[in-house]
């Protein structure tokens, strides 16, 4: 059960910040909008969150998953990637550390995105990706086994539709795993209950259990009604402007 939560609020320059997609320029009035029923939804999860203030200096700010790996006892701050988002972890460890006694880091030349672990119980899928690298992962693994978690690596690196690994795969507990159909077949999700999406969906792959409910995009019927049919209770928000800016519903909340 997840008790608490941090974000950030984003920031007048959002469109600034860092994107793979061209899917226009995100209308801000959108952005607060659709951010302020992300806040609202958490909080009907049960969740108490604490928003921090908007970073100008760093317009990809908003999307602090990227800062953190998170675990029962654990604040592990990441290293994103992207150069110009390595600045954003100055900011996040006060914050946790009303809450974490413990810390770890990742160090250079290692490289980790949080949007990159998806953790599954007591096992972390660590992505390898554009942004998190095998120094990185083999940093962050190690940190984990010390913790008593297990881990594996799952290669996206020529998964060229999703940036990051949970833009692809969401664990929803009881060992269900959304993931996006072409990935449904790799060996490192043998032995999960598969819930595909299909190539039409995939954007909602990005959804997150939160409590008793699932959080996922507005607009994906077929996933939704999937969800559904095995019993969540789902929460469908608008997403559309952070979808422009390769954002998704993980991407916005640090959540334990």
């Amino acid at each position: 059960m997840f008790k608490n939560a941090i974000l950030r609020k984003p920031a007048p320059n959002f469109a600034s910040g860092l994107t793979t997609v061209s899917q226009g320029k995100p209308d801000f009035a959108k952005v607060i909008k659709q951010y302020q029923a992300y806040c609202d939804a958490l909080e009907r999860c049960g969740v108490t969150i604490k928003v921090l203030e908007a970073d100008p200096g760093h317009p990809d700010s908003t999307f602090v998953e990227d800062t953190a790996v998170l675990t029962k006892k654990t604040a592990i701050l990441a290293r994103p990637g992207a150069e110009s988002r390595q600045g954003e972890v100055r900011g996040i460890r006060a914050p946790l550390a009303k809450f974490f006694h413990y810390f770890a880091e990742i160090n250079a030349p290692g490289t980790v995105d949080g949007g990159d672990i998806c953790e599954a119980d007591n096992h972390f899928l660590i992505g390898l990706s554009q942004r998190t690298n095998e120094e990185g992962a083999k940093q962050l693994a190690e940190i984990l086994d010390c913790d008593g978690y297990t881990s594996s690596l799952v290669d996206i690196r020529k998964t060229t539709s999703i940036l990051h690994l949970k833009s692809g795969v969401a664990y929803l507990g009881e060992n269900q795993l959304v993931v996006i159909e072409e990935m449904a077949g790799w060996k490192e999700f043998a032995g999960y209950d598969l819930l595909v999406v299909g190539k039409d969906e995939s954007y909602a792959a990005n959804c997150i259990r939160v409590n008793d409910h699932v959080l996922m995009p507005a607009g994906y019927p077929v996933l939704q009604s999937l969800l559904e049919r095995r019993g969540h209770s789902v929460m469908p928000l608008a997403m559309s402007e952070f979808q422009k800016m390769d954002g998704g519903l993980s991407c916005l909340s640090l959540r334990f």
